[in-house]
């Protein structure tokens, strides 16, 4: 989920422990709590700062180890041993208890999201993204900010809190629902499809569509169980050169392929350097592929610069390349 989603859910955590009647009945262990859900709420997103080194270090490594079940048991750990420093005679117990479910929370609900965590790490390097909620989901977001509105005009937390979760879990439930009757649908409009990818958007009823059979790639939106394909392209394997050999041995490259599922490539020269560029088909937006993986290789083999990641634009893909094409 996105931070501001993360925070809200921190916030009715918060409500959640006043069930607890050490941490209501205490002042001082009643902030360390709240300062510890707060935090743990927004702890395994430190990973965020990856981006600073570049985005091939942040795509293959964010949700991965900071949601890990050893980050999950580590963080409530380091939070309440910190936190107890900080605000001595705070009931240890309670603080590190309401401090792990905020991380378990956070973690949890991540995996509902297409993009998904390595949450089964250290057992299994693979990516559990279940795609039933969109990273930010306006109604989550305005569910909690009801629910903790009504806790500031004096409703009992405990209770709205329990009805908020309550609500959502059969939201959830609801989403789960939707989802397959969307992939049914894809299905009965691509008979043969071998691979469907499905995504939530920000709006209810709209889904993301990928996907392939033998001979094609298919891209289109779901408005309910109405399936509209926009774009469709041969599939082809990528054929054998040392150009591409090359370019599969960046790290750019490499972090897009083990992050994309679903994806087309294209080999071009650009002047004196071929260039190889692998596009997501999961992200159409008004008729444009912006999350792309590009490698520039000269006559000797090398990776002259490459990139991968959000890019709307040639001009901004070659200020972010540092390269000028020849005119």
């Amino acid at each position: 989920m996105d931070t501001g989603t993360h925070i809200v859910m921190g916030a009715a955590i918060c409500g959640l422990t006043l069930a607890d009647p050490v941490v209501a009945s205490d002042s001082v262990t009643m902030t360390a709590v709240f300062i510890g859900v707060v935090s743990g709420s927004l702890i395994p997103d430190v990973d965020t700062v990856l981006k600073l080194r570049n985005n091939a270090v942040y795509i293959r490594n964010h949700r991965g180890i900071t949601h890990s079940i050893p980050a999950v048991l580590l963080w409530p750990l380091v939070i309440s041993i910190l936190l107890s420093f900080l605000i001595p005679n705070t009931e240890f117990f309670h603080l590190w208890a309401w401090t792990f479910l905020a991380v378990f929370v956070h973690v949890f609900v991540d995996i509902f999201n297409a993009y998904g965590t390595q949450a089964l790490r250290p057992f299994s390097d693979q990516w559990v993204a279940i795609g039933v909620i969109n990273t930010f989901d306006p109604i989550i977001f305005a569910l909690h900010i009801a629910a903790l509105s009504a806790w500031m005009f004096g409703a009992e937390p405990v209770l709205t809190f329990v009805i908020l979760y309550v609500v959502i879990f059969f939201y959830y439930l609801l989403r789960f629902a939707v989802k397959a009757a969307v992939k049914r649908a894809v299905q009965n409009t691509i008979p043969d499809a071998d691979e469907i990818f499905i995504a939530p958007t920000m709006y209810f009823f709209q889904w993301r569509v990928a996907a392939s059979n033998k001979e094609c790639h298919f891209v289109g939106r779901a408005y309910g169980r109405s399936v509209n394909i926009y774009d469709r392209f041969e599939r082809e394997a990528m054929p054998k050169s040392p150009y591409i050999d090359a370019a599969m041995e960046d790290r750019n490259i490499q972090a897009f392929v083990s992050f994309s599922p679903i994806y087309r490539w294209s080999v071009s020269h650009v002047g004196d350097l071929y260039e190889v560029r692998l596009i997501d088909l999961r992200y159409r937006s008004k008729g444009y592929y912006p999350f792309v993986a590009v490698a520039h290789i000269n006559e000797e083999m090398e990776v002259v610069n490459s990139y991968t990641g959000w890019i709307f634009s040639e001009d901004k893909l070659h200020k972010k390349l540092n390269f000028i094409p020849n005119s």
